[in-house]
Parts: structure tokens; C-alpha cells; sequence
């Protein structure tokens, strides 16, 4: 139904196998069996119950026998040999996940009636397709976690709709985006397994591959919109409920999946909310954001700690998922951030109550997902005493919240369900087993009928119990037994040499080597009421069972209901327990105009790093509204993580959570951007300095007066000179055009001049101290600009070879010595080349901004203490440019961007022969390949050459 003709099998080893299909007349009814479903199916491995196994043939077995490891056999009948392969079905999970793992859709073919009970060929139909997005099996989810099949289609405008379901918890829902930015931005933020598309939809690649989803072609008929329209009617009005049709048709198309993969059973009744929103409802964080902010993942070498390790202090799988949820869509209203922010505030100091309220959560299971058993009719007994022992506890949770206003609503949603947890004590016993048929799982008590024939079969087995001393006394056989076995029932065993006293009522019924077996008549009747009365039990129970189950699930949106409070109480409680160990303050918000200022945290922390170190320097922000930030100063000094310091506590602030900071005022913020890190996409086409470009691009083009731009040495995959000029021309562009806030790090320690040209554009710098060879990092951010990186240093503190940094020293002090020694005509400021103490430049507003920490930048080197051995230092005249610039040079002036100082011998009269070889010398000269290193050393000799 949903893969058409036009869609191939994936591979051999999905859809009729080619050796059974060419012998279709002459198998045998259960290979024939076997061929339909595999033609029904032809997209999955079909794996084909028979007894206590999964069966997979011919190829199909071949691969299984492959990816799970199990021994290929064979199947030898009239008609041929053929391949085979099984795994238990008591064990199928690992199997079936080692399948899915190798990308293989894996339908399961069940035996659907008993095979005792029935007359031919057992019965057997596909009651699930197992794919990465949409296991229900909890053995083959992570605990807490989400897993979305989605899918997208694009309207006739270019506009996408896009739709994801969680088949194990019931999650839906849907939105529109633009254009394919906006559609490959929004599936790296939903994380799906498994992508829905249409054939004429183009692939979608996700931004990280090695968290990427299976994309799945369908017919397009799936997508028709009256096919999508009429599965969606079983939920929702599609037309008041969905704004497009591209959205009816995602939606509906996924849903139909859904369906398809649980057995083709209809409505999935436990899919009761499907939810509609728009992007700009959150707090959007791109693909590269979600990447560099180290949300969920970390990318440094080895496993390390994210964002959400450290927030994560949940007690539940609800809790966790909640938590998840919200750290992907932070809120974007002030009042609902404020009003999360007060629950978290009712228990940072409730110390008691939230050891209390963590306690009683602890008990709680994953309703969500259970919930979804319960609908789907696959819920075992032991789940419905979760949910009873879930139940029980909402109670204590209601008694605790009560007299916390804050909580209120909390307490209010929590529905403790007293019909439904009476009903599960009453029919379910306390410790019921995994099978469902084998009895054992009502209480007799539950049910007249049942207590009967428990009753019966109880007394039953008593009077065989007391029947063997019976018997002894009455035979006067010390040895005699009595017994019994599933093929031949009860029976009395008498040794041989005994045989002789056997009274004449015994009829035999087994011959043994060394005895005899025998039955009375009275226990022949006995055997008969106990077996007929359990069989009449078991049977019983199981009905009672489906009846008790269908119950609960009638209130499936009041368990879901209760699943959402919980859930997001944990989420309140992991957060107030993270704020309250962890130092975290509540931050403020403003409104984000100039009038009432941009970001402003004092002490701030990194929430991750300061958990991985011994200790932390904290570090004060202090932006205006759409104010840029230029951050210089020696690499490892820390500008990446204040930065990105800056940007997880603006973003914990929009979750509700409190920030490690010693206080904090922020915006509302729309969107964090992110440019950090170097990395390529070979398989994709992309360079690092490519990658670097569209991501740079995105940000340029979607950045708004209320975004948030890290920025982390742009330009530096090119020549120095392309680089230089995209790093000023894209600070230029967000300070004049986006006005959005920025923080900048950067190298290029000629864009610190823009400070004295633009009234937002502000310098920062890290400052560092050397004695010596040695250089210490201060890790603490102040006012004004740093000429110096230090790079020289941190590659000996790297290992890079000592000959390798002696000459890397050699070519800066040659290049020193050279503008040392061209001198300055008179009236020029003199470039200083004195290594004494100068690693600040206060900019024209930094000098009124004092540090927090109680120093200002009038004085740079009383401020920082630091030196500058790496560039000369540069006055304020060098940097204007003349408003007569006779060529575009002149826009770039190289004192402007390097920190130096024009040549005093610019305009001495030169040899003409010495012009003529340098000119030959530049071109040859390939700038765009070399490293800024290297040019500058090629600069060097050129102008030496010139001089001579």
C-alpha cells in the first residue's frame, strides 16, 4: 500500500525471495504463506513465526544468519532446499534491534490463532513493521528518550509542511517552514530516525550525519491530499486544526505510516493531540548552534559533558523527555518564562519538599509510552501495575505541592485517576507474569466465575496432594508416589518388586524399566475437574484481563494528561535542584530596546566547564542592545568558552532555569547563532572554509535586532587579506544592517579599530602574563584590545618542535627588526617595537566602562599587567583612513588591519631594477594558498628586497 510497484525491494533480502516465487504452484502451504507476506511487505525482512522461532529463507535467512549471528541451516521438502535462519522469539529484541541497526525495515508475521485450536495451516499475518521510527519496543528504546518518524513535503509555492509522531508515546505534530534552509534547520532540531519523503522530494541531508535519520521513499499516493485528509479526520478537523494543505498532507502521510507500521489496525487512539506550531514560537537553534553549543552532544575527543548533563537531574524517563524537549524549544514569552521561572524559584530554597516530590517521582513510570501499549492492546499485566504503582504516589505528590502557589497548577493536574488505580488493585494480582494465557494474573477475587474454578481446581490438587499418603496406608506400598507429567497426567507409580500388592481398582498406564504407572478411576475424575477447571481459568483470566485493559485504555487522554504534569514537574524540580547545588541565580529580563539595555551578567559561568575543573574564573558581560563585541587576546585565554558561556546562560534564562552567574539581565532572544569551530563535509562538497561560509551566510541572512551572533574567527580558511576583509565586512553588516548583538572573536586584531568608527562596536580582550618563555592566561575578560596571540607560545606548549618555534620567533623579530629599522618620516608616529607591557588598547567608550572587578582601562598596563612581544603597538592616527582614497587599497590599509604602523619609505624613489624583480616575484606569488604565516614572511623579503 504505501510502497508502490515503482519502488524496489531495499535489497535481496527484502520482499519474494526470487527461488521460493519461481516454484509458487508446487510449495507447500506454509511457504506459500510465507511468499504473500513477503510480497505484502516487499520493503521489509519478514520474519515468519513458526513455534518458538522467527524463520527468515533463502536470502532473507542468509542475511540474518549474517547480521545477527546465528547459524544458517536448511529446509528440505518436495519442493527443493532451501535456506534458513531463526532467532527465539523470547529473545527477538537484540536480534531484531541488530537488524534495524543495519538499516532493514523487519516485519514481524505472527501466528494470530492457536495452533492447537486450529484445523490446517496455522494462521499468520504481519502485526507490526519494525523500522527506526517507529519501535514501540521498550527494550529497543533508550529510557527518557524521543524517537520520531517525520515526514516533509513541498507545496506548490515552495513552502514545506512538516509532521513527526512518536509511535511509542503518542506525540504529534506539525508546522510550515519557507523554504529548504528553514526545512533542513527544523529536522536537525526534531533529531527524527526516520524521514518520510515523496519521490519528487528532494533528499534531505541532516547537517550532523552521525545523528542522521533513515529517509524512507513512499508512493507519492501517501501524500494525496484527500488520502491524507481522510486518515487525518480519525484525529483531528484537519481544516481548523492545520493551516495548509502541505501541512494536512505531512501530517497525514505520517500517520498513515504509523498506522501501517503497528499492523494496519486502524486509528492509533492514543495519537489524541496533535499539536500545530509555529518556528518563531521557541527559540530557534540551528543545526550548527545545536552542534557548537554542546547541547546534546559533545564534540570534543572521547565522551565528555553536555548541557543537558549538567540541567539533568530528573528522577523519571517523563522527566528526562520533558527536560529534552524543552531545552530544544526554549519559550520565547516573557510571561510564560517568568511564570516557569517562579515554579523553579517555590523550590530552590524548599529543600524538603523537593527531596520529597523527587522521591515520590522516582516511583513513577513512563506513562507516555505505556499509555501507548495500553491503546495499541499490547500491554502486559506487569505494565498495568506500573501504571497502578505510578497512581499511588500522586497522592503524596499532591499533599506536598499543596500550600506552594507557585505550583498550583501543578497540583491541580494532577489527576490521581482513583478509578483506574482501584480497578488495577482490585483485578491484578501484585507480582503477575510476562504471559498473558498461562493464568496467573487475575485475583480470584475479581470474578465469581473465576474463584470457582480456582476453587475447584485448588481443592483439586489437594486431594492429589494427600492422596499419596492415602494410597501407602491403604496398599501398605511404603514406596508408592504419586505424580504426574504433561503428556500423561496424574498417576500412581509402584516399584516392581511391589507390584504384587497392587489392588485391583489401579489400571495401568505407563511401563517403566524399574515400575509401574497407574490411575484409579476417582483420580482419573479428579484429573479431569483440575485440568478442565485451570484450562476454563486460564481462559477466563485472559478475557478478564483484555476487559480491564480496554478500560484503562478509555482513559487514555486522562493518563496522558497525568504523564504531561509529571512529566514537567520533574523537569521544575531537576531544575531547582541543579540552581540550588549548583550557585545559579534567577536571572531578569527586559525588553530588549536600547533604552533598557541588552545582556548583562555579572560573574557569569560556563554551566559545563565549571564541572569539569577545578576551578573557574568568572567573567561579567555587559552588551547594549545590538552592541558588537570585538574579543581579542592569546589563544586558550578562553574567548570560545565566554562566549558560548554567554550564549547557554540567555538560553537556560528562556527555558526557566536559573544561570550560574552572580546576577543576570537579558533579553528575550528569537534565535542564537552560531560560527565556531572548524570543520569540513567531505561527503558533502563542502571545505572547512566552505562549511564556514554557508554558515556564515545563514546567519547574515536570518538574524534579526533580537538575535544573539557568536562569531569565532571568521575568515581564517582563506588568505590573510579575503579574511581580513569578510571579518570586517560581516562585523560592518551586523552592526549597520541586522543590529543584532554579537560577540566576535577574532585574530585580526586590525577589526578592533572599528570601535573608534561605529558607536556599538565595542573591544573586549583576554589578557595573559609572561616571564620568560612562560606564559600564564589570566582567563579573565576586560576592556579595550589585545594585540597579542601568543600563538608562538601555545605552539611550544603544544610540542610543536623547538626548531619549528625558533624559527617561527626568528621570522617576528625579523619582521620587527625591519620596520624598526625604516624609521619614521618626521611627523609619523613610531611604531613601538619595545617589548615592555602593552596588551590593551582602550577603545573611545571602553575607557568609560569600568571593569566590574573595580579596574579601568585608563591605564592598560595597570589594568592587565600583560605584554605584548608578538606586534608592535599602534596609535589611534594610524587607523583613519582618508576620506580621498585613490584606490581600494586605501580601504584596507595594512597598518589597519595588522596593527602596525604605513612605511615611513613608502614614497622614497626606488631602483627600477629592484622594482622590476620584486614585481616578478609577486606574480608568481599564489596569496590565496598560503598561510597568513607565510605571506607575511613573503612580504617581509619583498620589502627588504625593495630597501636594498
Amino acid at each position: 500500500m504505501l510502497f508502490g510497484s515503482s519502488l524496489p525491494p531495499m535489497t535481496t533480502a527484502t520482499g519474494p525471495p526470487s527461488t521460493i516465487a519461481e516454484k509458487e504452484d508446487a510449495l507447500t502451504p506454509m511457504l506459500s504463506q510465507y511468499l504473500e507476506l513477503c510480497e505484502a511487505h516487499d520493503e521489509a525482512l519478514v520474519l515468519f513465526q513458526v513455534g518458538d522461532f522467527y524463520e527468515a529463507f533463502c536470502e532473507a535467512a542468509e542475511e540474518v544468519a549474517r547480521v545477527c549471528e546465528v547459524t544458517l541451516t536448511q529446509r528440505e521438502d518436495s519442493t527443493g532446499t532451501y535456506p534458513m535462519a531463526g532467532i527465539p522469539i523470547d529473545n527477538a529484541s537484540s536480534y531484531v534491534e541488530r537488524l534495524v541497526d543495519a538499516d532493514y525495515r523487519v516485519a514481524i508475521a505472527d501466528q494470530v490463532e492457536d495452533a492447537e485450536a486450529a484445523t490446517g495451516l496455522v494462521d499468520r499475518a504481519v502485526t507490526r513493521i519494525i523500522t527506526p521510527g517507529t519501535v514501540v519496543e521498550e527494550e529497543l528504546l533508550a529510557s527518557g528518550t524521543t524517537n520520531y518518524v517525520a515526514s516533509a513535503i513541498e507545496s506548490e509555492q515552495g513552502e514545506f509542511g512538516i509532521s513527526a509522531v512518536d509511535v511509542s508515546t503518542g506525540e504529534c505534530f506539525v508546522t510550515s517552514v519557507a523554504d529548504r534552509a528553514g526545512l533542513s534547520e527544523e529536522l536537525d532540531r526534531i533529531a527524527p530516525s526516520e524521514l518520510l519523503v515523496a519521490p519528487e522530494t528532494p533528499t534531505v541531508t541532516p547537517a550532523n550525519a552521525s545523528t542522521g535519520w533513515m529517509e524512507t521513499e513512499v508512493d507519492a499516493a501517501l501524500f494525496d491530499r484527500e488520502a491524507a485528509v481522510d486518515c487525518l479526520s480519525a484525529y483531528v478537523d484537519p481544516d481548523r486544526h492545520l493551516s495548509t494543505d502541505a501541512e494536512r498532507r505531512a501530517c497525514g502521510a505520517v500517520l498513515a505510516y504509523a498506522e501501517y507500521t503497528q499492523g494496519d489496525d486502524g486509528t492509533l487512539d492514543y495519537v489524541s493531540r496533535i499539536r500545530r506550531y509555529e518556528q518563531q514560537d521557541h527559540l530557534r537553534l540551528d543545526a550548527a548552534a545545536l552542534r557548537s553549543l554542546e547541547l546534546f552532544e559533545n564534540r570534543g575527543l572521547g565522551a565528555g559533558d553536555t548541557l543537558f548533563d549538567v540541567i539533568d537531574e530528573s528522577t523519571s524517563a517523563l522527566g528526562r523527555r520533558c527536560l529534552t524537549r524543552w531545552l530544544r524549544r526554549a519559550l520565547v514569552d516573557r510571561e510564560a518564562i517568568e511564570t516557569r521561572l517562579d515554579a523553579v524559584d517555590a523550590l530552590v530554597d524548599a529543600s524538603v519538599e523537593r527531596a520529597e516530590l523527587q522521591d515520590g517521582l522516582a516511583g513513577a513510570y513512563d506513562l507516555e509510552r505505556l499509555v501507548g501499549r495500553v491503546s495499541r492492546g499490547r500491554a502486559h499485566a506487569r505494565d498495568l501495575r506500573s501504571l497502578q504503582a505510578t497512581l499511588s504516589v500522586v497522592p503524596e505528590l499532591v499533599a506536598t505541592l499543596d500550600g506552594i502557589d507557585a505550583l498550583a497548577p501543578y497540583r491541580e493536574r494532577l489527576d490521581p485517576l482513583e478509578e483506574v488505580a482501584d480497578l488495577i488493585e482490585g483485578a491484578i494480582v501484585d507480582e503477575p507474569p510476562t504471559e498473558l494465557t498461562e493464568g496467573g494474573v487475575i485475583k480470584p477475587s475479581f470474578d465469581a466465575d473465576l474463584d470457582e474454578l480456582r476453587t475447584t481446581e485448588r481443592e483439586g490438587r489437594q486431594w492429589v496432594a494427600e492422596l499419596e499418603a492415602a494410597e501407602r496406608e491403604r496398599t501398605g506400598i511404603d514406596s508408592l508416589s504419586v505424580g504426574h507429567n504433561q503428556v500423561h497426567g496424574y498417576y500412581i507409580e509402584v516399584t516392581n518388586p511391589n507390584l504384587d500388592q497392587v489392588p485391583d481398582d489401579y489400571t495401568r498406564r505407563q511401563t517403566l524399566k524399574n515400575s509401574e504407572r497407574f490411575y484409579t478411576p476417582e483420580l482419573k475424575e479428579r484429573e479431569n475437574e483440575i485440568f478442565g477447571a485451570a484450562e476454563r481459568a486460564d481462559s477466563l483470566e485472559y478475557e478478564l484481563f483484555c476487559e480491564v485493559r480496554d478500560e484503562v485504555a478509555a482513559e487514555t487522554e486522562r493518563i496522558q494528561a497525568l504523564a504531561t504534569a509529571i512529566a514537567e514537574l520533574d523537569a521544575i524540580c531537576s531544575l531547582s535542584t541543579v540552581a540550588a547545588e549548583g550557585d545559579y541565580i534567577r536571572p531578569a529580563f527586559h525588553d530588549g530596546s536600547a533604552d533598557t539595555g541588552g545582556i548583562n551578567i555579572e560573574g557569569g559561568r560556563h554551566p559545563v566547564v565549571e564541572t569539569t575543573q577545578d576551578s573557574f574564573v568568572p567573567n561579567d558581560a555587559d552588551l547594549s542592545a545590538g552592541e558588537v563585541a570585538i574579543i581579542t587576546g592569546p589563544n586558550m585565554s578562553g574567548k570560545s568558552t565566554y562566549m558560548r558561556q554567554v550564549a547557554l546562560t540567555c538560553l537556560l534564562a528562556q527555558i526557566g532555569s536559573f544561570v550560574p552567574a552572580e546576577a543576570a539581565e537579558l533579553p528575550v532572544l528569537d534565535r542564537i547563532f552560531t560560527r565556531v569551530g572548524a570543520s569540513d563535509d567531505i561527503a558533502g562538497g563542502q571545505s572547512t572554509f566552505m562549511r564556514e561560509m554557508s554558515e556564515l551566510t545563514e546567519i547574515l541572512h536570518d538574524a534579526t535586532d533580537d538575535s544573539l551572533v557568536l562569531l569565532d574567527e571568521v575568515g581564517r580558511g582563506t588568505s590573510t587579506a579575503d579574511g581580513l576583509a569578510i571579518a570586517q565586512a560581516t562585523t560592518e553588516f551586523i552592526h549597520d544592517e541586522l543590529g543584532a548583538t554579537a560577540l566576535f572573536a577574532t585574530h585580526y586584531h586590525g577589526l578592533t579599530a572599528l570601535a573608534n568608527k561605529r558607536e556599538g562596536v565595542v573591544n573586549r580582550h583576554f589578557a595573559a602574563t609572561r616571564e620568560g618563555d612562560e606564559v600564564t592566561f589570566l582567563h579573565r575578560v576586560a576592556p579595550g584590545a589585545s594585540s597579542a596571540s601568543y600563538g608562538i607560545e601555545v605552539a611550544r606548549m603544544a610540542g610543536v618542535p623547538e626548531t619549528v618555534v625558533e624559527r617561527a620567533r626568528s621570522v617576528v623579530e625579523s619582521a620587527d627588526r625591519s620596520q624598526a629599522e625604516s624609521g619614521p618620516e618626521e611627523g609619523q608616529p613610531t611604531a613601538s617595537v619595545d617589548h615592555t607591557p602593552t596588551e590593551s588598547r582602550p577603545d573611545s567608550r571602553s575607557e568609560t566602562k569600568p571593569d566590574r572587578s573595580g579596574t579601568t582601562t585608563d591605564s592598560p598596563n595597570e589594568q592587565t599587567g600583560a605584554v605584548d612581544n608578538d606586534r608592535p603597538s599602534y596609535p589611534e592616527e594610524s587607523l583613519d583612513v582618508g576620506a580621498e582614497a585613490a584606490d581600494d587599497r586605501a580601504s584596507y590599509p595594512e597598518e589597519e588591519f595588522f596593527g602596525g604602523t604605513a612605511d615611513p619609505a613608502a614614497d622614497d624613489p626606488l631602483d627600477e631594477e629592484s622594482m622590476v624583480r620584486v614585481a616578478v616575484a609577486l606574480r608568481s606569488v599564489d596569496v590565496a594558498s598560503m598561510t597568513p604565516l607565510e605571506a607575511l614572511n613573503t612580504l617581509d623579503e619583498l620589502r627588504s628586497e625593495l630597501r636594498e
